[in-house]
């Protein structure tokens, strides 16, 4: 999705405006990493920013210090090999990461989307409580938000898992697809509270698919892990001279959630900095001249309002295709004996 464009503008600017070699890749992954602060705009190298608590515990004395990102204690620093995380200066001079409890930017943002589902949601259920819904139809917003959900329900949740299972897991997935698709959509938003580059983030993929792997596992079936230990092939498959099929069958079981996690990962930070570099082709452009400038500008902006629409369309198709992959796992976890 698009992060904060006009931090990443102002920056672009201010390198080129003093001179420096605008380097691309080193602005596009600043801005893709999280950070300590949320960064809204920068004037005639004046940023405004909004300060984010830090909460880290030190090595060497094992106190706890609370503060922002303009007061770190002293023996810490923001390391830039590290895409500014905080690490420590210890005793013996290594250097350290400390324990690291910080409300990040990334952090901030998952709470504002947890925020937006409340109030969706709890609105609908209202609307629900004092509506006889057999007698009168839902309409407006209440209609929209109906019709996602009985469409990820119906269509994805209840076919891939099936009839007899389907109702236990259908919470967690319709809160998985409506969380991804969420954070994609404000995360299209270029200014606060939106712009934070979360689906992005692996730290947050790769929770989400170890969520399905343990749904997928700790109410899996007996059939399900019959065929991972002892499937229907031939013996010597199975058993010798060596368990090759059981042992792929296990390997299975983690290259699924990883495949999950890899993929969301994967498209949302693609996404990400493509946009971020086409902002920056235009800065490029007008470091070199007025007509490189020109010419630069207008591909820049058409592929950036183009990217912006396909982003629209990606916000949604990578929470219904990673929920629809958990659905289906899951499904596969409750195969029963003799089904195809």
């Amino acid at each position: 999705m698009m992060v904060a464009m006009l931090p990443l503008a102002a920056h672009a600017e201010e390198a080129s405006g003093e001179g420096e070699q605008l380097n691309i890749p080193e602005i596009v992954l600043e801005h893709l990493a999280d950070a300590y602060e949320w960064h809204i705009a920068s004037y005639h190298g004046k940023h405004l920013s909004i300060p984010l608590p830090i909460i880290i515990r030190s090595g060497n004395t094992g106190k706890w210090h609370f503060c922002t990102h303009n007061s770190l204690p002293e023996g810490f620093f923001f390391s830039p090999e590290h895409h500014g995380k905080i690490y420590e200066k210890m005793a013996d001079g290594s250097e350290k990461r400390p324990i690291d409890l910080s409300i990040t930017k990334t952090v901030l943002q998952i709470w504002i989307v947890v925020a937006v589902l409340l109030i969706v949601f709890l609105s609908c259920a209202r609307w629900y409580k004092h509506h006889d819904e057999k007698s009168e139809a839902p309409k407006g917003f209440v209609g929209m938000m109906e019709m996602f959900v009985m469409m990820i329900h119906d269509d994805v949740i209840k076919s891939s898992i099936g009839e007899k299972h389907y109702k236990k897991y259908a919470p967690y997935l319709l809160t998985v697809f409506f969380f991804i698709f969420t954070t994609n959509m404000i995360g299209l938003i270029p200014i606060f509270p939106g712009g934070a580059n979360v689906t992005g983030n692996i730290n947050i993929t790769f929770f989400l698919a170890l969520c399905t792997m343990l749904a997928i596992n700790i109410f899996a079936n007996k059939e399900y892990w019959k065929e991972i230990f002892w499937p229907d092939v031939p013996l010597f498959l199975k058993a010798y001279p060596a368990p090759v099929m059981p042992i792929i069958e296990l390997f299975g079981v983690f290259t699924k959630p990883f495949a999950l996690m890899i993929r969301l990962f994967a498209n949302m930070m693609a996404g990400h900095a493509v946009m971020l570099s086409f902002t920056c082709v235009i800065f490029l452009g007008w470091s070199m001249g007025v007509g490189f400038g020109l010419g630069l500008n207008a591909f820049s902006i058409i592929m950036l309002l183009f990217m912006n629409l396909l982003e629209l369309l990606v916000a949604f198709v990578q929470a219904y295709v990673f929920t629809m992959l958990s659905a289906v796992f899951i499904g596969l976890a409750h195969k029963e004996h003799g089904e195809e």
